[in-house]
C-alpha cells in the first residue's frame, strides 16, 4: 500500500483527477478500450467534476460501478445517477456507461445478462475505490450475508448481496474483479477514515475488514 498524504481536500481531488486521467490516457496508448470502475457517493464528485473536463479519447472509454444500490435511476440513491450528472458530462459524455440496474429484475435474476457486458471490460484498467468507517469497500460490507462468497477466489465478477441495516439489495464487483485491476486507488477523507486504514491494516483480515482484499496494491489518496 502507498499512502498520500495532502494538506487539504481541493489539492487531493485535483491531483487524484489528474493521476487517473494520465492512467487513462496511458492505457489508451496500448489497447483499443479503456475500463473505469468508479464508487458512488459523494465524496468522488469533485474529482469527477475535474475529470470529466479532460481531453482524453472518451468513447474508447467503458465506466462501471464498483457497486450499486439496486434502486432505479430516478432515485436519490442510485450511484449511476450520481456518475451521470458528475462524471459523464462534458468530455466524458462519450464515453460507454456500463450499468446493472434492470427495470422489474430482482438482481439476481438481472446479473446474467449484466455480466455478459461486464466480462468485456474486464480486466478493469483503473479502479477507484472509497472506503467506509467499517472499512467496507464497494458493497462488500463486514456481516453482509454473502460476504465470504464474494471475497472467494473464484466468485464470479458480480454479486448481489444485503448488507447490514441497507434498505434495499446492492451489487458490489467481487474480490477477483477488484484484485484484477492494473491501477487501484482508494479515496478517504476524515480521521474517522484514516484511523479505520490503520486499523484494517492491523487487522489483515478481509471478513473483518474487506478493504483489505485491495490493499496490496493500492494507492491511498488521504486528506483531513
Amino acid at each position: 500500500m502507498k499512502l498520500k498524504e495532502y494538506p487539504d481536500r481541493d489539492m487531493m481531488m485535483i491531483d487524484l483527477a489528474d493521476a487517473l486521467a494520465s492512467e487513462i490516457n496511458a492505457g489508451l496508448m496500448t489497447h483499443d478500450r479503456v475500463s473505469l470502475a468508479v464508487p458512488g457517493g459523494t465524496t468522488p464528485g469533485p474529482v469527477f467534476d475535474t475529470l470529466s473536463a479532460v481531453d482524453l479519447d472518451w468513447a474508447r472509454v467503458s465506466v462501471l460501478l464498483t457497486d450499486e444500490r439496486w434502486v432505479p435511476e430516478s432515485s436519490d440513491r442510485s450511484n449511476a445517477r450520481l456518475v451521470r450528472q458528475r462524471l459523464l458530462t462534458d468530455r466524458a459524455a462519450k464515453a460507454e456507461f456500463v450499468g446493472y440496474y434492470r427495470d422489474g429484475l430482482e438482481p439476481d435474476a438481472a446479473l446474467a445478462a449484466v455480466g455478459e457486458e461486464l466480462g468485456a471490460v474486464l480486466p478493469l484498467s483503473v479502479l477507484l475505490l472509497g472506503m467506509g468507517a467499517d472499512m467496507h469497500t464497494a458493497s462488500l460490507f463486514p456481516g453482509a450475508d454473502r460476504l465470504a462468497d464474494a471475497l472467494s477466489d473464484d466468485a464470479p465478477p458480480l454479486m448481489a448481496l444485503r448488507a447490514p441495516g441497507a434498505p434495499e439489495p446492492r451489487v458490489t464487483l467481487t474480490a477477483p474483479a477488484l484484485k484484477g485491476a492494473m491501477s487501484t486507488h482508494i479515496l478517504i477523507t476524515g480521521a474517522d477514515k484514516r484511523r479505520a486504514l490503520e486499523n484494517a491494516v492491523d487487522l489483515a483480515d478481509s471478513q473483518k475488514a474487506p478493504v483489505c482484499v485491495v490493499l496490496q496494491n493500492a494507492t491511498v489518496h488521504w486528506a483531513e
